[in-house]
């Protein structure tokens, strides 16, 4: 089910981080066309300490900080008060990988909290109380979850009825039947002896629905062939 709008609340440390990203292309289009309400929530002021910290020495030892439970439990219960959650995400490496799939399946929902994570991570207590949901962008580390949280908006967003002025584009993207996309020509068709195939300058839409079928099955087999399994 769709939803006529959605709302995602996004809990970080570095709020000004988002004023970039979500200022430009589809993200800005979705705010302005009333598709989706983007809130940003800045942790530290939900810390009960002088200095505002929401990090600390993990327990028994090593390397690294750990973000706290309080900060956290107190912003995402203050957020579970105003209304109800789809989903509490919080985006971390070890986690399944996001893939198209999950972004349609996110695409229906209401009300989304995306949590992102810093320093060595959060306290495990907060992801088996308090998440519902974890994903990873890939198998790499990043400095902090906020270029994770970007990434998974616009490709949530994206998917929204409305937000793209032609909705068959989206359908037709990588990923959304399992298959990487066909390749894709503009004019001119002749560039310095790069010509187009002149299948797709023939006018039969039934021909050139296959050829990008069989296209499209031959790319995956070549580049991604997991994605066949």
């Amino acid at each position: 089910m769709y939803f006529s709008k959605m709302r995602i609340d996004i809990i970080t440390i570095f709020p000004d981080f988002f004023k970039g990203p979500f200022s430009h292309s589809i993200v800005k289009i979705a705010q302005e066309k009333n598709k989706v309400e983007i809130n940003i929530h800045d942790l530290r002021s939900h810390s009960t300490n002088k200095q505002k910290s929401v990090d600390d020495y993990q327990f028994g030892g090593g390397s690294g900080m750990v973000m706290n439970i309080q900060p956290i439990d107190d912003c995402i219960s203050k957020l579970k008060s105003e209304r109800k959650y789809d989903e509490i995400i919080y985006l971390t490496p070890d986690a399944p990988t996001l893939n198209q799939g999950t972004s349609n399946k996110l695409s229906s929902s209401k009300n989304l909290i995306i949590l992102c994570g810093h320093y060595k991570g959060i306290d495990q207590r907060i992801r088996d109380y308090l998440i519902t949901m974890e994903i990873s962008i890939g198998d790499y580390v990043l400095t902090g979850g906020e270029l994770a949280a970007a990434v998974l908006t616009d490709s949530i967003i994206r998917l929204i009825p409305g937000v793209i002025s032609d909705e068959t584009s989206a359908l037709s993207d990588s990923f959304q039947d399992n298959l990487l996309s066909y390749p894709i020509y503009t004019r001119p068709s002749d560039y310095k002896g790069w010509e187009v195939p002149e299948i797709l300058l023939s006018g039969n839409q039934k021909l050139i629905e296959q050829w990008r079928e069989d296209k499209s099955l031959e790319r995956t087999k070549k580049i991604r062939p997991d994605l066949l399994k």
